[in-house]
């Protein structure tokens, strides 16, 4: 795993949100793609949760709001999640890809084909 870095598993949060919580997650790769699992328990996915991406930066932020339920005791966290993932190479277009299932968030990002260098043969033309 080394296209995380020295960092992992310290990756802080994106400068300027403090307040955020920092997500867990998972790293793998493979099969030409890398795949992050988060740990986001009690989301709803299509409101709760949003993936941006920039460049080579994928951003998972979620938001967990507390019931108006009185409890007794909690140790649930409430509030803002964020983390970020910096891959080694521009994520493209066509990916990636999200599932939320049983409070995990899967993330699997494809990497692009490198570009073999093609051999081209310019033209001279004669100058006047």
């Amino acid at each position: 795993m080394e296209w995380l870095g020295a960092g992992f598993p310290n990756v802080p949060v994106v400068p300027g949100h403090r307040d955020s919580h920092v997500i867990p997650i998972e790293v793998t790769e493979g099969g030409g793609k890398y795949v992050l699992r988060a740990e986001l328990p009690g989301m709803d996915p299509e409101k709760d949760i949003e993936i941006t991406v920039e460049g080579d930066t994928l951003t998972v932020r979620a938001e967990h709001t507390e019931s108006t339920q009185d409890k007794r005791h909690s140790e649930f966290r409430y509030g803002s999640f964020e983390r970020s993932v910096r891959l080694p190479f521009p994520i493209p277009d066509e990916g990636p890809t999200a599932e939320y299932r049983d409070g995990i968030l899967t993330v699997t990002v494809p990497r692009a084909a490198e570009e073999t260098p093609v051999t081209r043969t310019v033209p001279v033309r004669r100058g006047d």
